[in-house]
């Protein structure tokens, strides 16, 4: 049987403190992630071949409470929760590490503990935290201390107060997850904190979301712009496109890999699963239909990611249960 190799970069856990902080509109949508437990990922990451999965905690704005200090102490029982999974399964967990990032300084403390003291890989952020989209001025002195640093972000999106609840037969995840994905990438660029960050890797779910389509328009907006965003971006709208990288839950399928590729490198490419709200097994076999040779499969599948964190290679006598190699 061959050895696991591929490394999940978009993988939730729950940690039960997490689950009582969601509010009764979150909690109605996150059924799945109530029915979670280490032994359910751990069994998911065997059937799809996954060595390594990287935890991370969607959170959204609702979940923070007024109490800074208490904010505070959620995000820190969250990660040394994660940290605690990692600790006790050598080589596949890693943790990109939540923040109370509604406050800064906070935010910062918790960055410098999650990094130095627990080890996490990176830190994750969502595309918007109160109608501030990544790049906004709130974010400054994090990402200031962030691309200091050279660390990874990892994003996920949510849907923004503007436009949760809009169509009443959908879900928020099923469009409006992708749009605010944009959302981040182009607030990102046109505020110049792309530029501004050269240091920061970032990585953005769902294969970029509506970007690899809009691409176009991203491209062609500066020179429509009075606002002179072409200074903005410096090194040109394509350039910083192509810096970032996306993962491809719920996207390991033809229709989004056929754009995404035209827009991004292969080497920008992360396998990722959205476990438990999907499997890596699904997303294993799904690659293979997009056309991927060998070479740029094993890139997406375990060796973009190994040389973004170069910590995650492959630990261990870790034995593939014969599931997809």
């Amino acid at each position: 049987m061959n050895r696991p190799h591929r490394i999940d970069v978009h993988h939730h856990p729950s940690p039960p403190s997490y689950i009582a902080a969601r509010d009764q509109r979150n909690r109605s949508s996150a059924w799945k992630q109530e029915r979670w437990s280490p032994a359910r990922s751990l069994e998911d990451m065997d059937q799809g071949g996954v060595v390594t999965a990287l935890l991370s905690l969607p959170h959204p704005v609702g979940i923070w409470p007024d109490d800074r200090e208490q904010g505070r102490r959620m995000a820190r029982e969250w990660n040394e929760y994660m940290a605690q999974m990692a600790h006790d399964h050598p080589g596949r967990f890693g943790v990109f590490a939540a923040l109370p990032i509604l406050d800064i300084e906070g935010s910062l403390r918790e960055a410098e503990y999650a990094l130095d003291t627990l080890g996490a890989e990176g830190i994750g952020l969502m595309t918007n935290i109160g109608e501030r989209w990544l790049g906004d001025p709130h974010y400054a002195p994090l990402f200031e201390e962030l691309n200091r640093r050279k660390a990874v972000i990892y994003t996920h999106p949510i849907a923004p107060a503007c436009c949760a609840g809009m169509l009443p037969d959908l879900g928020d995840a099923t469009i409006e997850y992708g749009t605010d994905t944009t959302r981040a990438i182009a607030r990102m660029m046109f505020s110049g904190s792309a530029a501004r960050y050269p240091e920061i890797r970032m990585i953005f779910s769902h294969a970029g979301g509506t970007m690899p389509f809009l691409a176009e328009r991203l491209i062609r907006a500066p020179s429509l712009s009075k606002d002179n965003l072409a200074a903005r971006v410096p090194n040109g709208v394509l350039y910083e496109l192509q810096k970032f990288y996306y993962d491809t839950a719920q996207a390991a399928q033809p229709y989004a890999m056929a754009s995404t590729r035209k827009v991004v490198p292969v080497s920008q490419l992360l396998f990722g699963t959205d476990f438990p709200y999907r499997t890596s097994k699904e997303h294993a076999l799904g690659l293979l239909t997009c056309g991927f040779n060998e070479t740029e499969l094993r890139g997406i599948e375990c060796g973009n990611a190994e040389k973004l964190i170069p910590g995650l290679q492959p630990q261990g006598d870790i034995v593939d249960s014969g599931q997809p190699a």
